[in-house]
């Protein structure tokens, strides 16, 4: 198992604490984030300690992605460890403000998995992402 890095960045017309509001609305992710349906399963709703399980797939037919919030700094960043028993690593959040109205939003994946599984599965993570985070800057417009 290794280490693999993904990133994608795109600029939002909000903004910073706009966006930010957005983006930790945990359960409405499931409105911009491709074939993926969200729920926080811990007490905690905000904030270090928050958990939050994401099923990405069509029905009953995809993966299971647990994770919990292991670092907060609103509107700036936030960053989960993914926990699940397919999905290992971490996940990150980053916010920078470019004006009083625009956002740059840059997402990060640290995936623990066999380079090879990785190489096969890259085309559709980074195209599902890609189509997500346009998906999300468009609720701003």
């Amino acid at each position: 198992m290794r280490s693999n890095h993904i990133a994608l960045s795109i600029v939002i017309d909000g903004p910073i604490q706009k966006v930010w509001d957005a983006l930790v609305d945990w359960e409405q992710q499931g409105e911009w984030m491709l074939a993926t349906k969200i729920w926080v399963t811990s007490d905690i709703r905000v904030g270090v300690g928050t958990q939050i399980e994401a099923h990405t797939g069509i029905g009953k037919v995809g993966i299971l992605d647990k994770m919990q919030v292991t670092s907060w700094n609103p509107p700036f960043s936030a960053d989960v460890l993914h926990t699940g028993s397919l999905i290992k690593g971490t996940g990150r959040f980053e916010l920078i403000s470019m004006s009083a109205s625009r956002t740059r939003f840059n997402w990060s994946e640290e995936i623990i998995a066999p380079r090879a599984v990785f190489l096969a599965l890259w085309p559709g993570i980074y195209s599902g992402v890609r189509i997500s985070l346009f998906s999300f800057a468009r609720t701003f417009r």
